[in-house]
C-alpha cells in the first residue's frame, strides 16, 4: 500500500511542480495575466504562488510534513479558483466554459489536497515512504 500512496503523491504533484516552474521562470509574463484578472501586486503574487507551489509540492512528494504541504497547496488553489477563473464575469460563452472548467478543476484539486491533509494527519507515522511524520495530528 505504501508504494501505491507514493505513486499517488507523485501523480498528484506533477501539476503543481510544473506550474511552480512556470510561475518562477515566467514571472513577468504570468504577472501580466494576473494583473488583467485584477490580482493585487501581480508580480509578487505570481512569484509567491510559485514558491507556494514548489514548497507544497515538494513536501507532499518527499513526505516532509506532507500534511502541511497539502495545506499549502489548498491555500494556493482556493484563491486561484476565485481570482483567476471567475467564469461568472465572462460574457463570451466559450471563455465562460473554459474558466468554469479551470474553476472546477481548482476546486476538485482543493478537495483532494484537503483529503490528503486529513489522510496524512490521521495516518501519522503509520504511513510509510515519507521522510518525516505529519506536523499535525488528527484522531
Amino acid at each position: 500500500m505504501d508504494v501505491l500512496i507514493l505513486i499517488g503523491r507523485i501523480l498528484f504533484v506533477v501539476l503543481f511542480l510544473s506550474s511552480a516552474v512556470g510561475h518562477l521562470t515566467q514571472t513577468k509574463g504570468m504577472s501580466q495575466y494576473a494583473a488583467s484578472k485584477g490580482v493585487p501586486s501581480p508580480y509578487w503574487a505570481t512569484f509567491g504562488s510559485g514558491v507556494l507551489l514548489l514548497v507544497g509540492g515538494l513536501m507532499v512528494l518527499l513526505g516532509i510534513w506532507a500534511d502541511l504541504g497539502a495545506l499549502l497547496l489548498l491555500v494556493f488553489l482556493l484563491p486561484t479558483a476565485v481570482l483567476m477563473h471567475g467564469f461568472w464575469s465572462q460574457k463570451d460563452g466559450g471563455a465562460r466554459q473554459q474558466e468554469m472548467i479551470q474553476f472546477n478543476k481548482d476546486l476538485a484539486l482543493a478537495g483532494a489536497a484537503l483529503m490528503l491533509f486529513v489522510f496524512f494527519a490521521y495516518a501519522g507515522s503509520d504511513l510509510g515512504l515519507t521522510m518525516t511524520g505529519p506536523l499535525f495530528s488528527i484522531g
